[in-house]
C-alpha cells in the first residue's frame, strides 16, 4: 500500500519470471505501456514455492519434484533486473473507505493468488545517472509479487480452497520448503523465464543467471543449469507454446 496521494491512472508492474517476456506480460496485461528494464535492490528472486496452477496445465513433476515457481523475498545486499511496465488501474488499486492508503484489489490479487505483493522502489536501467541508494525516498515504486505463507492464502481464500487446489493433488504445503526439501524448478518455466531473460539482453540474462537462486538460496540458475542443460532443449505441450515460449 502506498499513499493515496500517488494514485494514477496507471498501476507499474515489476517482473522477474514470465513476466520477464513483453510478448507473455501482454497475454495477462494487453494494454501494457512501456515495457523497460529496472532493477530491485535489497530482494532475492527464488525457485521457492510449488503453485497448483503448474498441475493443472500439466508442467510439474511430482516424482522429481521439479514443481517450483519463482516469487522473491527481502534480502538484504541483493537484487535483480526486473521487466517494468504500465497498465491501465481499471480496478488492480482502490482507496478503502476514508483510508489515506492505496491496497491491491482482491481482483488482482486473483492474479497471482498464492503471493503476497509490495509496493517496492526500482531504478529504471536506463536512467543510470540515478543512484537508487541515493535517492530511496524518491525512487519510483513498482508492484512485486513476494513470497508469502500457506496461513496467509488459507486467510485469504480460505481453507475449502486450500484443501481443493493443493492437498487434493498430493501437496501438503505451498510455502514450507526448505533447503532438504528437494524442490526443484520446473523445467518447462524455467526454459521459458531463462528465454525470455536472453531475449532483452546480456543485463538481464546474466541477471537471471546469477542472480536467481533454487530453494537452497546458494545455487543459483547458471549452476543448475550447467548440471541440467538438458532443461534448455525441452519444449512446453503445443497449447502452451506461445505462453511459456520465451
Amino acid at each position: 500500500m502506498v499513499p493515496s496521494t500517488e494514485i494514477t491512472n496507471t498501476c507499474t508492474i515489476l517482473g522477474f519470471g514470465s513476466l520477464l517476456s513483453e510478448k507473455s506480460s501482454r497475454s495477462t496485461f494487453a494494454n501494457l505501456k512501456n515495457f523497460r528494464l529496472g532493477r530491485v535492490e535489497n530482494y532475492r528472486r527464488v525457485f521457492g514455492h510449488a503453485p497448483s496452477f503448474f498441475f493443472e496445465i500439466n508442467i510439474s513433476n511430482m516424482e522429481t519434484k521439479e514443481m517450483a515457481s519463482l516469487s522473491v523475498e527481502p534480502c538484504d545486499g541483493a537484487g535483480f533486473v526486473c521487466s517494468v511496465f504500465e497498465v491501465p488501474n481499471d480496478g488492480l488499486m482502490e482507496i478503502r473507505g476514508s483510508s489515506d492508503e492505496i491496497f491491491l484489489s482482491d481482483a488482482f490479487r486473483l492474479r497471482e493468488e498464492e503471493f503476497d505483493f509490495a509496493m517496492v522502489p526500482y531504478k529504471n536501467l536506463e536512467e543510470t545517472a540515478v543512484s537508487y541508494a541515493d535517492n530511496e525516498q524518491n525512487a519510483p515504486v513498482g508492484v512485486l509479487c513476494t513470497r508469502s505463507t500457506d496461513e496467509a492464502y488459507i486467510t485469504m481464500w480460505g481453507e475449502e480452497t486450500f484443501e481443493r487446489k493443493y492437498k487434493s493433488i498430493g501437496l501438503e504445503t505451498i510455502w514450507c520448503y526448505d533447503e532438504g526439501s528437494g524442490l526443484r524448478p520446473c523445467a518447462i518455466y524455467m526454459r521459458h523465464c531463462v528465454l525470455a531473460a536472453r531475449n532483452m539482453g546480456d543485463a538481464c540474462y546474466n541477471s537471471f543467471l546469477d542472480e536467481t537462486y533454487l530453494v537452497d538460496r546458494k545455487t543459483t540458475v547458471r549452476a543448475y543449469l550447467e548440471k541440467y542443460p538438458n532443461i534448455m532443449t525441452m519444449v512446453p505441450p503445443p497449447e502452451l507454446t506461445e505462453r511459456y515460449g520465451g
